[in-house]
């Protein structure tokens, strides 16, 4: 039987740990990136997790309030149309008018030779401008009775001016009557007038034109003429 001695056995060796040594070097890379992907994927996997948990409890939570959430903004709508309704109504009581104090001006520029037999008032709308319209229909009587007329339609600018803006007054109609009216013991010719007066209540007042100065001469040569 031969027998064989390996005398660079030694040397044998350390060439294959030699082409070992870069096996296990890139094993170890390998294992190294491995277990990093192994670490982030099990994180996100844990956030997911945390997400979908955290997720969960707020759609429990939620659909817990929604009937609550859903009856609030019922609510709030309902009170929002009553605020605005509320407010409408508050705007109209402001803007109201009352029709007392234009009655009592009215009265108190009506001279004694000057009746009103009729008044028809009524509110414009936005179309028309707005404001107040009055319709003022009655007679007058004097020496010159279209004269007295017209005193009363200078009394109602200077009156009315006072409390109201863009205060108008214009004659529809203005005619000599047939008849004649007694006063003082002397027969004097009468006229029919139709006034229409128009204002607007909401705005500043602005100061009319003031009367005429012949014309209250006149009327109060007319007054003591009676």
């Amino acid at each position: 039987m031969a027998l064989h001695l390996n005398l660079l056995h030694e040397e044998i060796l350390e060439q294959r740990q030699r082409q070992r040594d870069p096996l296990k070097i890139g094993m170890l890379v390998l294992a190294s990136c491995g277990a990093v992907l192994f670490l982030y994927y099990a994180w996100n996997a844990y956030r997911v997790i945390e997400i979908k948990a955290r997720l969960n409890h707020i759609t429990a939570e939620w659909k817990k309030i929604e009937p609550q959430v859903t009856k609030a903004q019922k609510r709030s709508a309902e009170l929002t149309s009553i605020i605005n309704t509320t407010r409408v109504l508050d705007d109209y009581i402001d803007n109201r008018f009352f029709w007392g104090p234009l009655l009592e001006k009215l009265s108190r520029c009506v001279p004694p030779n000057a009746q009103l037999t009729s008044l028809e008032g009524q509110l414009l709308d936005d179309e028309r401008g707005g404001g107040i319209s009055v319709t003022i229909d009655g007679v007058a009587a004097a020496r010159e009775p279209r004269s007295a007329a017209e005193d009363l339609r200078q009394m109602l600018l200077e009156q009315l001016g006072k409390s109201y803006h863009d205060v108008k007054a214009e004659f529809k109609a203005l005619e000599d009557m047939e008849t004649v009216a007694k006063i003082g013991g002397a027969n004097v010719p009468m006229s029919h007038y139709v006034l229409l007066v128009t204002f607007n209540p909401n705005a500043k007042a602005k100061p009319a034109a003031s009367p005429v100065p012949n014309r209250t001469k006149r009327r109060t040569n007319d007054n003591e003429s009676s």
